[in-house]
């Protein structure tokens, strides 16, 4: 991959998953050292953001190898694309060259307790920001691109929360057998596996790390269909085919 082998892109996710516990520890400190409560540091580690700082650094670096310019990734900053249902949308990482937008990233990560309505939350997101944006391409909102690739990446705290067998409310109408007795993280390999075949997304990867492990830079790949390497893999991929030599 690159001249990168499989066992140092491994130790480079591992350094983003440090850096997603560090950072969510180092906000939850900032914010009780400012508040004095305690109890507010699970939630100011959500809503503080960058936690995936580490994930944007290691994309930018592959994307890098393979020759895709500086100038041409943007994060942080300028990353407003149109939409059809709405004004526009900010993504985490976007790749723009000569005049044509060539890739759009989503980089999510939640961690318990609150497993399920934060599934749900995600889970509309991840497809209403793709069906806005394929709506806003059949507009033409993005000419003259062709179309463009898009991927989304969830790190998912493993825990008991997480685990565990969920039950449905099925108080009309059975809901699909997939989701019977299916954890919050089986929900979320459906859901990406589900998005991804539907082509909502060209690649999306999903991995799991617990808040004992994961400062290490522990984390899990629970179905090769959605690793970290073969999402990589198919970013680097399309931005080598749609960019134009200089």
């Amino acid at each position: 991959m690159i001249q990168l082998s499989a066992q140092n892109l491994r130790r480079k996710v591992r350094a983003a998953v440090r850096t997603f516990w560090e950072t969510r520890a180092n906000q939850a400190r900032l914010q009780g050292s400012i508040s004095g409560s305690k109890d507010t540091g699970a939630r100011s580690a959500v809503t503080g953001g960058r936690q995936m700082e580490g994930f944007v650094e290691l994309l930018k670096d592959l994307l890098s190898l393979a020759g895709v310019h500086a100038e041409e990734m943007h994060s942080g900053s300028a990353l407003e694309l149109p939409g059809w249902y709405r004004p526009e949308k900010k993504w985490d990482l976007i790749l723009v060259s000569q005049g044509q937008f060539i890739a759009g990233v989503e980089l999510k990560s939640q961690i318990g307790p609150s497993f399920g309505n934060n599934f749900n939350n995600r889970s509309e997101e991840a497809i209403g920001s793709a069906t806005d944006l394929w709506a806003a391409f059949r507009e033409g909102a993005f000419a003259p691109s062709p179309r463009p690739w898009l991927g989304y990446l969830m790190l998912l705290e493993e825990a008991h929360g997480s685990l565990r067998p969920v039950s449905n409310r099925e108080s009309h109408f059975p809901v699909f057998p997939e989701f019977r007795e299916a954890s919050y993280a089986q929900r979320y390999e459906i859901l990406l596996t589900k998005l991804v075949r539907e082509r909502l997304y060209d690649s999306a990867c999903l991995l799991l790390s617990s808040p004992q492990t994961g400062p290490r830079g522990d984390y899990r790949e629970p179905t090769p269909e959605l690793c970290f390497e073969q999402f990589a893999l198919a970013l680097i991929a399309r931005a080598l085919t749609i960019r134009k030599p200089r």
